[in-house]
């Protein structure tokens, strides 16, 4: 099969190529977030218009959508923005182990063979696990490439000490971890306390050194696409490689509009400082139709270079499974059963 993706602004096809369009690995030259001072001005300028990125984002899935092989390409580089992720409380080292064995290999030979695509090297951008399975993620992706991402500063709800909080980042950082996803203290963006958030990140960036920090806001529980926005930019000038939604354990996660005022504060902070910042929806992004409304949505306000995984990730348990089927179903017209794509 010959894949070929599709340029969506022009709804015209690109030049044929066998797979689709490569990524451009660009991690290495790219260009991390310093940290800049806290500009208060700047925070009590912002304003989000709840109607409007409602609007906006509901006009996404209707307006703008990809078929047949065009799917499949888009669907093959999705894989690749994701962290495959395993948080749950009864997680064992064979869990993760099993986990990391899906990671080297996302979806069934077969299927990459009669897409044509054998030859690339699919694989997803991260596993993300809990500070105790950090070794074991290390070792087991020994040679990959794959990140090892690190859930911390007591994730989900973020209120131990910050000592404490700093604790754990620097002893994932030390088993291995070369990302770290930290949760920040919701509450301090209800009392719009910029200050305090914006000396806690900075210290949380502090000690994550190499690694990078994705800051997880908790949107769901911040009231309002006001506050979703102010905590966005406070976590940008603090230092923060990515901003993300969601913890995954919130009863509102990732949702367009949500996102939308994230990736326009993104796209505000690079017209004023030069530096791209990650953008990584989490929680409940299940299906593959639902990734291509999000990677849509990052195309269209950022532009097709934000779609590579050291600037885009998805936040993923079950994706996967979905995608494979989607691909399979390119492939054969039919669905296969869950089963056929164990995730662990």
């Amino acid at each position: 099969m010959e894949l070929r993706v599709v340029d969506q602004a022009a709804n015209k096809p690109a030049a044929k190529a066998k797979a689709p369009a490569p990524i451009v690995q660009d991690a290495a030259t790219h260009r991390r977030n310093p940290g800049y001072p806290l500009d208060l001005d700047w925070v009590e300028r912002i304003r989000m218009n709840r109607s409007a990125l409602e609007r906006r984002a509901s006009s996404l899935p209707a307006r703008r959508s990809v078929k047949k092989d065009y799917q499949a390409a888009w669907l093959l580089k999705a894989i690749t923005l994701m962290d495959l992720t395993t948080l749950n409380s009864d997680d064992t080292p064979g869990r993760v182990e099993r986990l990391c064995a899906k990671a080297r290999h996302p979806v069934r030979q077969d299927i990459l063979d009669g897409l044509g695509v054998a030859d690339l090297d699919i694989k997803p951008a991260a596993v993300c696990v809990y500070h105790a399975f950090v070794k074991t993620a290390v070792d087991a992706l020994e040679g990959t490439g794959i990140n090892v991402a690190a859930v911390s500063t007591a994730f989900p709800h973020g209120l131990s000490p910050l000592s404490t909080r700093l604790a754990e980042i620097e002893a994932s950082v030390a088993d291995g971890a070369n990302e770290i996803d930290i949760v920040i203290e919701r509450g301090m963006v209800l009392r719009g306390d910029w200050q305090a958030l914006y000396d806690e990140v900075k210290a949380m960036r502090k000690a994550c050194g190499d690694a990078h920090i994705k800051t997880i806001l908790g949107t769901g529980e911040l009231a309002t696409q006001t506050n979703v926005a102010k905590a966005s930019l406070v976590c940008m000038l603090a230092g923060a490689d990515f901003i993300k939604t969601s913890t995954g354990k919130e009863k509102v996660n990732a949702n367009l509009p949500t996102s939308l005022s994230m990736v326009r504060m993104i796209r505000w902070f690079h017209e004023e400082t030069g530096i791209e910042i990650g953008y990584k929806p989490a929680g409940g992004i299940a299906t593959a139709k639902l990734s291509l409304d999000y990677m849509a949505l990052m195309k269209e306000e950022l532009g097709t270079h934000w779609l590579q995984p050291h600037l885009f990730r998805f936040g993923a348990s079950s994706l996967l499974t979905d995608i494979e089927r989607q691909l399979e179903h390119t492939l054969t017209g039919h669905y296969a059963a869950d089963y056929r794509m164990p995730m662990v």
